[in-house]
């Protein structure tokens, strides 16, 4: 079964949510994971896009946005289907994507600000209401 984290940020705003999803594709990457990260536009998967490559300049992220060449460890998508990712899926979304339950783990962002923190304890419940094991990561 799937396995949730909510990664809690003491902080407010879209650019604290593209940190934390740069911060945790990063982690996952370097332990051999697969990552599918879901953006809540086009817009966002092009600012996270360009952040990925800039993120640590020690390190190399390879990634690209889905159906591009490139996307097969990091793709970043913006409700796609993610094809054949099913390792880590990381939910810059507001709502749960309808193919969340094909992942072994799903990080939820959380961010200070009233949508987000609405949202997500929608999430929360809608998770645990069907049994999924949850995790709170405080940032």
């Amino acid at each position: 079964m799937t396995l949730v984290g909510f990664y809690v940020v003491q902080a407010a705003g879209e650019e604290q949510r593209l940190q934390v999803a740069a911060r945790l594709t990063d982690k996952a990457f370097g332990r051999g994971h697969r990552v599918f990260i879901n953006a809540a536009s086009e817009t966002q998967a092009r600012q996270l896009d360009a952040l990925l490559w800039s993120f640590r300049p020690t390190s190399f992220l390879p990634h690209a946005l889905q159906g591009e060449e490139h996307a097969a460890q990091i793709a970043i998508g913006w409700g796609q289907d993610p094809g054949d990712h099913n390792d880590l899926l990381i939910n810059l979304q507001l709502d749960i994507p309808a193919f969340f339950s094909r992942f072994q783990r799903v990080a939820e962002v959380v961010t200070q600000d009233d949508d987000s923190i609405t949202a997500l304890r929608k999430s929360w419940k809608f998770y645990k209401d069907r049994g999924y094991e949850l995790e709170k990561h405080d940032l």
